[in-house]
C-alpha cells in the first residue's frame, strides 16, 4: 500500500511527459527510474566501493565498477563510431580545472558519503545528510559553472576522444586493456584475504551498464548527473534576478542559453535525475525505514560544506563518478582516465577526514 500513491504519481508524471513534453523524455524518465532502483536496491555506491578498498582492502565494489565500465564501453564505443552524428561522447578537456576538481571531489565524496548519483539515490532513500546536501550540491555546481572559464584560463588542452583519434576497435582495445590493468593492480594489492566479487554488486553493474547504454541511445549523449544540478540552481538564480547568464562565459554559450530558457523537463540530464530520485523512492517505499544514526553539529557542518564543494568541484572536473568516470571512460574520453587517479588520491584524504570526525 505504501507504493500505491507513489505508483500513481510516477504514472501521472510519465503520461504528462509523453503527452505534453516528448516521448523521448518519458523514455528517459523510465531509464532514470531503473537507474535509481538499481543504485538503491543494490546499494551500488561508487564512494563506498572506493572506501572499502582503502580501509578494508575489499575490492568487490571497485571490481564491480570495472565490470560496469567494460560492458558499457563494449557497446558504447562501437555505437559512437557507427553513428557519429547522432551520438556524442562525454568529452572533457584535460586541464588544471580537471585535476583540481577531481581531487577535491574525491575527498569530499568520502566526507559527504556520496558522489553525484549517490547523493541522488540516498536522498531518495530518505537519508537526512544526503537530503540536505542535494540542494547544496546544485548550488555548488552552478557556482562551478559560473567560474569555469577562469579555471580553464589556468591551462587546458582540447578534449581528446579515443574513438575519434584511433577508431572504434583500437579505442575499445585500449579501454578494456586499461580496465584490466586496473583490475589486476587492485587484486594484486588486496590479495585474497577478502572475496573479490559481490553477486549483488555484479548484477547491479550489468544492469547499470545496460541502462547507461539506453540513455546514450535515447538521449544521444551519455549519462550525466552534474549538469542537471547546476541547471536547476542557475534557473532559480536567473528567475530571482541574482544572475545574468548573458554576462557569463558558460551560460552564454548558445546550447546552455537555450537549455536555461526552456523547461527543465526538456533537459535530458534533469529528467534522468528526477527518475533516479523516483526509483530510489520506490525502493525506499518497499522497505522498513531504519533510524538514522544521530550526527553531531560538527559532523553536520563538515558534511554540508563537503556537499557544497562536491557540486563546485564536479563542475570543474567535467563530471562526477558518472559523467567523468562511467560515461567518460566508456565513451573513450581521455579526461575520464585523468579523473579517476586524481579522485582516488582525494579519496585517500577524505577517508582520513571521515575517520578523524567519526563519520
Amino acid at each position: 500500500m505504501k507504493r500505491l500513491p507513489l505508483a500513481v504519481a510516477i504514472t501521472a508524471f510519465l503520461v504528462f511527459l509523453a503527452w505534453s513534453v516528448a516521448l523521448r523524455q518519458a523514455l528517459l524518465f523510465l531509464v532514470g527510474i531503473g537507474l535509481g532502483a538499481v543504485l538503491a536496491g543494490a546499494r551500488f555506491g561508487f564512494t563506498t566501493g572506493w572506501r572499502k578498498l582503502i580501509e578494508q582492502r575489499d575490492p568487490s565494489g571497485v571490481l564491480a565498477q570495472l565490470v560496469l565500465l567494460a560492458i558499457a564501453a563494449a557497446v558504447s564505443i562501437p555505437l559512437l563510431a557507427a553513428y557519429p552524428t547522432d551520438l556524442g561522447a562525454a568529452l572533457g578537456p584535460p586541464s588544471v580545472s580537471l585535476i583540481v576538481g577531481a581531487f577535491v571531489f574525491g575527498a569530499c565524496m568520502q566526507v559527504a558519503d556520496g558522489c553525484g548519483s549517490g547523493t541522488l539515490y540516498k536522498a531518495g532513500l530518505g537519508i537526512p545528510m544526503n537530503m540536505a546536501i542535494l540542494p547544496l550540491f546544485a548550488i555548488g555546481s552552478f557556482l562551478g559553472s559560473a567560474t569555469l572559464s577562469q579555471w580553464l584560463s589556468l591551462g587546458a588542452l582540447p578534449p581528446y576522444g579515443l574513438v575519434t583519434h584511433f577508431g572504434a576497435p583500437t579505442a575499445l582495445l585500449l579501454t578494456l586493456a586499461g580496465l584490466a590493468l586496473v583490475g589486476w593492480g587492485v587484486t594484486r594489492w588486496t590479495g585474497r584475504s577478502t572475496p573479490w566479487w559481490d553477486r549483488k554488486l555484479l548484477v547491479g553493474a550489468v544492469l547499470l551498464a545496460a541502462l547507461a547504454v539506453l540513455n546514450l541511445v535515447i538521449a544521444g549523449q551519455p549519462w550525466g548527473i552534474v549538469y542537471g544540478f547546476g541547471l536547476w540552481a542557475a534557473k532559480l538564480a536567473t528567475a530571482a534576478h541574482l544572475f545574468d547568464p548573458a554576462a557569463n562565459a558558460f551560460w552564454s554559450e548558445p546550447v546552455n542559453t537555450a537549455t536555461l530558457t526552456q523547461s527543465i523537463f526538456l533537459d535530458v540530464t534533469s529528467i534522468t535525475n528526477i527518475g533516479i530520485l523516483a526509483g530510489a523512492l520506490w525502493i525506499a517505499a518497499g522497505k522498513p525505514r531504519s533510524a538514522a544514526r544521530p550526527m553531531t553539529a560538527s559532523q553536520w557542518m563538515i558534511g554540508l560544506g563537503a556537499g557544497l564543494l562536491l557540486g563546485y568541484s564536479s563542475r570543474l572536473a567535467f563530471g562526477c563518478n558518472i559523467g567523468a568516470m562511467v560515461s567518460g571512460i566508456s565513451t573513450g574520453s581521455l579526461h575520464g582516465w585523468i579523473w579517476v587517479p586524481m579522485a582516488f588520491l582525494g579519496s585517500l584524504i577524505g577517508v582520513r577526514v571521515r575517520r578523524r570526525f567519526a563519520f
